[in-house]
């Protein structure tokens, strides 16, 4: 669809009095609550397990390359397994008294445990450079499938959610998942391994000593279970209150001349004060109990390490055993332990990229828009009849915004709609567009509903000049192109000289190729506006809305670019929301909206002779 101001918020201009009665938070408010509390509360994650085997299968396709890491993870854990077996034969070799030393054995060992260890070094290098391009193309592949889901939820999900907390979705909580893939499945692999490798080697060279060696398994266990039962709610609070505290930013950032305006620069810092300290005390907790891991491990291992050798001690004095199996054995119970060590320890790191992927995850599984029918049309060459019949909305199944609301408006007309703040105008328009989709009754185009047409073809019938205008990053012509992609040069410069922008344009640095900063900061309101319409006309659309498009231009210009609008609605279906009404009293029929009906229409002169609504409006403007 034509989309003249380029707006991802084409929602943001609902009806104050809706936005209220849903709770729905404003935008820009410096401060403001989020849906539901900021952020929303505070819980664990709903399915570890769950989300795990989830994120597991956007594993799919890297299977050739998961293939040939756990290959050199074989080799690699082959490799390590025969280390201790060969520091055994070494020290056999050397055990057999004075001149007894086997040099031809020791300098064989000697140069497998060289190859060995060198070819450990390079088969972890290889593991970490493939993990590091998988989990890339993992992470890859998610944050395009939620930015892409983004764009296909109904605009009702973000006027009830943080912009800065949902950034923070595709940024933070991705990152954590990246991270958590890298670190972790390489890890899970390698260690299952090397933990099953030991345990055999152990067990053929001694089952007494691999005996005393379990002490430590239930000890693992047990300190697994605590710590990350504490760290799987820390970590997910985290990232909750990360995702809060950006909010807080943007909010702040995007208001940031209310902030000044009201003087709500301090209260803006308590704000941020109290969000980034429950940041950091919810962070502090979860790196400390996280950071228990590796020391009490450690412990652990000693206590294995200790009583492996005070009872291989007591074997070897009893000639059960040689020297020799007693330091392969030692090496083959730390190589037991410290797989045990990193499973917990990746187990723990995992948590925080579960519960990142949790959140992700969440958005994946919202409520898209209604998709189109099976047997929808295309909207091709429309003559833009518009007819509403008796078309209700609410946000809330309890609360009606729009109560019963019909009109018809004939190709090529002119309807405007007037009415108090929060009656439902805007909302008039959003149900026209499919922004929303009506509870009741049906609005029909060309004489079909437009809930049969395909929802592509239906939006690009239309061309919205907001109220709010949003311009993107780029410069003066991309962001006209916007409205036409494959416009010409001279359709673009015709376009903004048929909305008054030309002159200004001209003025500028670079003319027509001027980098604007984001939302066009380095213009003017009134400029951005102008830039705007002039996007509206070179979309060149069927279905013509002006929800106050000239709000934030002077009166000389308005009358300036007066006649140019006229030309730009002239063949078109328009529809024109004003609170001047001096700019639409040329409108075929006029709408009196109030709490969401329709208390009067007609045209402007049978308006002024009924005395009723829109002729006390009228005075009071001219009085």
């Amino acid at each position: 669809m034509p989309q003249p101001n380029g707006s991802n918020r084409s929602g943001s201009n609902h009806n104050d009095a809706a936005r209220q009665e849903v709770n729905v938070p404003m935008a820009g408010r410096p401060g403001g609550p989020g849906f539901g509390g900021r952020g929303g509360p505070k819980q664990k994650p709903k399915n570890f397990r769950a989300t795990l085997f989830r994120l597991w299968g956007y594993l799919s396709g890297e299977r050739k390359q998961l293939s040939m890491v756990f290959g050199f993870i074989l080799i690699d854990s082959a490799i390590m397994l025969l280390g201790p077996y060969l520091i055994g034969v070494a020290v056999n070799a050397m055990v057999g008294g004075p001149g007894a030393v086997d040099f031809k054995l020791l300098h064989i060992v000697l140069i497998a445990l060289v190859a060995a260890y060198m070819a450990d070094a390079s088969l972890s290098f290889l593991q970490g450079w493939m993990m590091a391009g998988i989990s890339q193309r993992i992470v890859s592949r998610l944050r395009r499938t939620l930015f892409e889901k983004l764009q296909r939820l109904p605009l009702v999900y973000f006027d009830t959610r943080r912009h800065g907390e949902l950034m923070s979705r595709l940024s933070n909580d991705i990152d954590n998942v990246s991270t958590s893939v890298s670190q972790t499945a390489a890890q899970l692999m390698s260690g299952s391994i090397a933990l099953l490798g030991s345990l055999i080697m152990m067990i053929v060279l001694s089952p007494l000593l691999t005996l005393a060696s379990l002490i430590t398994v239930p000890l693992v266990y047990l300190l697994a279970k605590t710590i990350t039962k504490r760290t799987s709610a820390l970590f997910k609070n985290q990232q909750a209150q990360l995702g809060r505290l950006n909010g807080q930013i943007e909010e702040t950032i995007t208001g940031f001349q209310v902030v000044k305006a009201f003087n709500y620069e301090q209260t803006s810092i308590a704000d941020f004060r109290k969000d980034n300290d429950e940041l950091c005390k919810v962070s502090t907790n979860a790196q400390i109990w996280s950071g228990f891991m590796m020391p009490l491990l450690s412990v652990i291992n000693n206590v294995g390490f200790a009583a492996v050798a005070i009872t291989g001690g007591i074997l070897a004095v009893k000639g059960m055993i040689t020297v020799g199996v007693i330091a392969s054995f030692l090496s083959y119970s730390r190589q037991f332990v410290r797989p045990m060590m990193d499973l917990a320890n990746t187990y723990n790191v995992l948590q925080s990229g579960i519960a990142g992927a949790e959140r992700v995850f969440e958005v994946l599984d919202e409520q898209e828009e209604i998709e189109d029918k099976p047997n929808a049309v295309e909207l091709v060459h429309p003559k833009g009849e518009v007819v509403f019949e008796n078309v209700q909305f609410g946000y809330r199944s309890d609360v009606q915004i729009l109560k019963g609301i019909s009109f018809r408006a004939e190709a090529g007309s002119s309807t405007a709609l007037v009415g108090p703040t929060g009656a439902g105008k805007t909302t008039v328009i959003n149900m026209l567009s499919r922004f929303y989709d009506v509870t009741g009754g049906r609005i029909l185009i060309d004489g079909i509903d437009i809930r049969d047409y395909t929802r592509d073809s239906l939006r690009r019938t239309f061309g919205i000049v907001l109220q709010d205008t949003y311009l993107f990053s780029g410069t003066v012509k991309e962001n006209l192109k916007y409205g036409k992609p494959d416009a010409s040069d001279d359709e673009i410069q015709r376009a903004a000289r048929m909305a008054g922008a030309d002159g200004f344009i001209r003025r500028l640095p670079q003319q027509y190729d001027q980098p604007l900063t984001e939302n066009g900061g380095n213009l003017s309101q009134g400029q951005r506006q102008l830039l705007a319409i002039a996007r509206a006309i070179l979309a060149e659309p069927s279905i013509l809305i002006l929800d106050e498009a000239t709000s934030s231009i002077d009166t000389r210009t308005e009358l300036r670019i007066q006649e140019a609008m006229l030309q730009m609605m002239e063949g078109r279906t328009s529809f024109i929301i004003a609170h001047r009404l001096s700019t639409i009293q040329n409108a075929d029929t006029i709408l009196v909206i109030d709490k969401g009906t329709i208390a009067e229409q007609g045209s402007h002169n049978d308006l002024m002779d009924k005395e009723g609504i829109y002729y006390g409006m009228h005075r009071n403007l001219t009085v």
